[in-house]
């Protein structure tokens, strides 16, 4: 059975590198990171470009699915609120998928220590870190595993998620 694994987060908190990790670490996999369907200039937010980043991710997850090759598809993307979860995966073949949702969470230090890099070679900003902290407790309403990443490297973090992907096979 294909498994569809999502990893949702606040932004900084490791997301990206955590499942391009466990992608590297699982044989016939994909990884999809949702930011890329949105990589637009000048980045606007309205109904429009969020109705395409939607089918965008609609397309190349099914494609995904649709691939005999493909056996583990990772997508992660900041995802915060149910109805974002419930409208990626309302538009997904998901008949024999076996879906797995997890949220990173972690304390508010270990953010601010996450984005201190990304701040330094100009990738993100300080307000960047305020909304993305203020983002964190919604994380806690999803319908999803939590992992608290506070205490763990991003290797530790990855296995951890490999052993719950494995438990669940």
């Amino acid at each position: 059975m294909k498994k569809l694994i999502l990893i949702s987060g606040t932004m900084g908190i490791g997301k990206s590198t955590i499942t391009e990790e466990l992608s590297k670490q699982t044989k016939q996999s994909v990884y999809l990171d949702g930011d890329w369907c949105w990589m637009m200039n000048p980045f606007i937010v309205n109904e429009e470009n969020k109705d395409m980043v939607i089918n965008n991710i609609h397309f190349l997850l099914n494609s995904f699915i649709n691939n005999s090759m493909i056996n583990v598809i990772y997508f992660c993307w900041v995802m915060d609120e149910q109805k974002i979860v419930d409208r990626v995966l309302n538009g997904i073949a998901l008949e024999d998928i076996d879906v797995q949702h997890s949220s990173l969470i972690a304390s508010p230090e270990k953010l601010q220590k996450n984005f201190e890099g990304d701040i330094t070679t100009g990738k993100r900003t300080l307000s960047d870190l305020q909304r993305s902290l203020d983002r964190l407790p919604k994380y806690t309403e999803l319908r999803s595993r939590k992992i608290d990443i506070s205490h763990y490297s991003v290797a530790e973090t990855v296995s951890k998620i490999r052993k719950i992907i494995l438990a669940s096979s």
